[in-house]
């Protein structure tokens, strides 16, 4: 961009319609305040490079539907969106640990370590088998537990369709992985 804009003024032109410069530059100057944010509270460069995909997605999305009312606040929002997604990873990774914790009992003798590398391998290879589609709605649903309505919605198919293609990409994991 030629002239220096300000963060209000970058939002207010991506809000006004599709400016791919302007969404670019508020993404370059926000980056590293998100990533900053992810490593202080998540304490890992991953876990922070994928917040600041997730934040800046929905900032690009809140902004093109014209759900900020004040471009001024654009850093505050952004700061507001890695807090509530921080939140929303603490509450899923707790959700996980007492949901082991409660059922570990139930679950059977836990397999040598070499066998479970063995099996990752395998799985990562079959999830490579698997169309990009497939893979994605694989890992929207599974990993990043996704809605159905979530999934559809990021890759413009129906619901109903994320529901076809997960059964179908689980049946041809189950094949791979030889279980019956």
């Amino acid at each position: 961009m030629n002239v220096e804009l300000n963060d209000a003024e970058l939002a207010r032109r991506i809000a006004c319609g599709e400016d791919r410069e302007a969404e670019a530059e508020l993404f370059r100057r926000m980056v590293p305040r998100i990533r900053f944010y992810g490593l202080r509270h998540l304490r890992d460069e991953q876990a922070a490079q994928d917040l600041a995909q997730q934040v800046l997605i929905t900032t690009l999305e809140a902004l093109r539907a014209g759900r900020l009312r004040e471009p001024e606040k654009i850093a505050s929002f952004v700061l507001g969106t890695c807090r509530m997604t921080v939140l929303n990873l603490r509450r899923g990774k707790q959700r996980k640990d007492r949901l082991l914790e409660q059922f570990a009992a139930c679950m059977p003798v836990s397999v040598e370590s070499s066998n479970a590398h063995l099996d990752q391998e395998i799985l990562a290879r079959c999830m490579q088998s698997l169309k990009e589609r497939e893979r994605s709605v694989i890992v929207l649903s599974f990993y990043d537990e996704q809605t159905g309505t979530d999934v559809a919605h990021f890759l413009g198919v129906s619901e109903a369709n994320v529901r076809v293609i997960r059964h179908r990409a689980i049946h041809q994991l189950r094949n791979c992985m030889g279980v019956a």
